[in-house]
């Protein structure tokens, strides 16, 4: 390894970059960036303005795209410059790349041609919004983006219902957030916390804490709380319980089970005592499950 350059021939750099602040890069980032042969980025005009910030010099040559339009392709380039010697840099906009961000095939790609790959930590939005939020759980789970359309949008967050105990990390656009919040509180309940994140490291970085049921309101209280990419994390959830099920739902349900399918004893025993239907269905679920 050339000791002044600090790379090696023929080897990936994953290199993580600001998120706002550009002076939230580390010294080794900015090493590799200056050394390199080649840096794929998601923006060519934006790599060059992190670039200029930190005065590396730079040529248009020195920097190919590599975004979510063209990865197929840029991959099979990329290999190729490695598999002649060539180093080469991945970086996104912003954060670590691969990460909600393109660059995981290049690397799948790049290691099953069992060439090297070299991860440059740096700045991550999500981890950068978990640190920040006050919320306490033993895990958190990364989801990313969620589906654009509602509908798929709310069957996703059904489906992350289970995951009651940890803290839940998204991201999400500006003009999608709206829309995004209301579907968390139809589906995961008005009372479960949220946490923004919003412009994070930036002049109007805003962390802000609120019930699902009170978070619409917060953000369309300022129109300037609808502006910049936002982190969203829904903090843990009580565990799922039937105590809010009342004796006597319980027991004409237990009754009705006996002598009709379960649907059918669901549907009577909610007309009968006034239960939700969906509250008796899954405790006549959870009790089958006990059962066997």
């Amino acid at each position: 390894m050339p000791a002044a350059a600090g790379v090696s021939k023929g080897t990936l750099y994953v290199v993580g970059t600001p998120i706002g602040n550009l002076r939230d890069i580390t010294l080794r980032a900015l090493e590799i960036l200056s050394a390199v042969d080649c840096i794929a980025a998601e923006h060519i005009q934006h790599a060059q303005k992190l670039l200029a910030g930190h005065a590396l010099h730079t040529t248009s040559t020195r920097i190919m795209p590599l975004h979510q339009h063209n990865e197929g392709s840029a991959v099979e380039k990329i290999i190729e410059l490695l598999e002649s010697g060539k180093s080469v840099a991945l970086i996104s906009d912003a954060g670590t790349p691969a990460i909600s961000d393109p660059g995981a095939l290049l690397v799948q790609q790049v290691l099953a041609r069992s060439l090297p790959v070299v991860p440059i930590p740096g700045a991550n939005a999500a981890l950068c919004a978990l640190s920040a939020s006050g919320l306490i759980a033993p895990h958190f789970f990364f989801y990313g983006f969620l589906p654009a359309k509602s509908g798929e949008r709310q069957r996703k967050l059904a489906g992350l219902k289970t995951l009651y105990a940890c803290i839940l990390v998204f991201y999400e656009a500006p003009h999608r957030v709206l829309e995004c919040v209301a579907d968390m509180a139809a589906v995961l309940g008005a009372t479960r916390e949220i946490t923004f994140a919003r412009e994070l490291t930036k002049l109007f970085e805003t962390i802000h804490t609120c019930a699902l049921g009170e978070a619409l309101d917060w953000l369309q209280a300022d129109e300037n709380r609808l502006r910049g990419e936002f982190v969203l994390l829904l903090a843990p959830a009580e565990e799922p319980g039937q105590e809010d099920i009342s004796p006597q739902a319980v027991h004409a349900l237990a009754i009705l089970q006996r002598e009709l399918p379960l649907k059918q004893a669901v549907q009577l025993a909610a007309e009968i005592t006034g239960e939700g239907r969906k509250k008796l269905y899954a405790r006549a679920l959870l009790e089958r499950k006990t059962e066997t």
